[in-house]
């Protein structure tokens, strides 16, 4: 799994940093996650291609959020993309998304297909499953998780030498088969570690501080949580719906996750250390996210 922030701008981009979208690569798939103005450039200096991406998930429809996606798909089109592409957002989703798909004169070459969704909907995926909860924010917005299926557990090779298994039999019982040795029928469970969950990443979009993330981040992997201003304007940026970088240190200490990375950040920033520094007196595993990052997110 591999995270590349292809922007981590709050309300509009700056020279430093492009409008909102995050690519997430599951290793079956490449889903995107918003779709800001410029992401399709974004996505020319990134280790991905847009070509890739199978699935759109917008978590609301500020302009910072969606209007790339406009480009994207005539730049699909223009490709000669042929694949089917699913968008998947808050309720509203068809009303917007229907007028984005008839911006402008062009063949649209491939299908599309708009799905809303409410908060607590569950979307089953290759591999994983996307979980919605609702985001605090003025207009209809989702924040999202995506997680593997539980893994196997970890091979007790001393367990197994003990048993007398060797050689092949090693492979068949990670394959999950039952070997014969000594006469003696061995399952896996008997040589392997309980299941371990598989890696989760949980997006917050723009929100003030929530407990519906909180309790959608619990356990996570990787929590991306807006950090649109520091402490001393927290009061200006809830009224908004936004959250501070001290505000997202703390969602993440709350839902114990195992890092947060700050995004989606004000313009009066040029700098990003400050709001890096705050969230780490809380939550000593915060990094401030920039443009092009690529995070790859390991099994716990």
């Amino acid at each position: 799994m591999r995270i590349t922030f292809l922007g981590t701008a709050g309300s509009w981009p700056t020279k430093e940093r492009n409008a909102s979208a995050i690519a997430l690569d599951t290793e079956r798939e490449l889903l995107l996650l918003d779709c800001g103005e410029g992401t399709q450039r974004q996505f020319f200096q990134s280790t991905s291609s847009f070509m890739r991406v199978r699935r759109i998930f917008l978590t609301h429809f500020h302009g910072d959020h969606f209007l790339g996606l406009p480009g994207l798909i005539q730049s699909m089109c223009l490709n000669n993309r042929t694949e089917p592409l699913d968008l998947y957002g808050p309720p509203d989703s068809r009303e917007v998304l229907e007028r984005v798909l008839s911006l402008g004169y062009f063949t649209l070459r491939f299908p599309v297909t708009i799905h809303p969704l409410a908060p607590g909907a569950t979307v089953e995926l290759d591999g994983v499953t996307v979980r919605t909860a609702e985001a605090l924010h003025p207009v209809p917005s989702l924040a999202y998780r995506v997680e593997e299926a539980p893994k196997r557990g970890r091979f007790d090779g001393e367990k197994a030498r003990a048993l007398g298994i060797r050689g092949a039999h090693f492979a068949r019982l990670e394959a999950g088969e039952t070997v014969v040795v000594n006469g003696r029928s061995i399952p896996p469970e008997e040589v392997m570690g309980p299941p371990r969950a598989g890696r989760s990443i949980v997006y917050s979009g723009d929100s003030a501080p929530s407990e519906k993330i909180a309790a959608l981040a619990h356990g996570a992997t990787v929590l991306i949580h807006e950090a649109t201003t520091m402490e001393e304007l927290e009061s200006q940026a809830n009224d908004w719906g936004h959250s501070s970088a001290r505000q997202a240190a703390a969602i993440a200490r709350e839902a114990e996750v195992g890092e947060l990375f700050l995004t989606h950040f004000s313009a009066r920033y040029k700098e990003l250390e400050p709001l890096e520094q705050e969230a780490r007196a809380l939550f000593p595993g915060s990094r401030t996210a920039r443009d092009l990052l690529d995070h790859l997110v390991r099994q716990p």
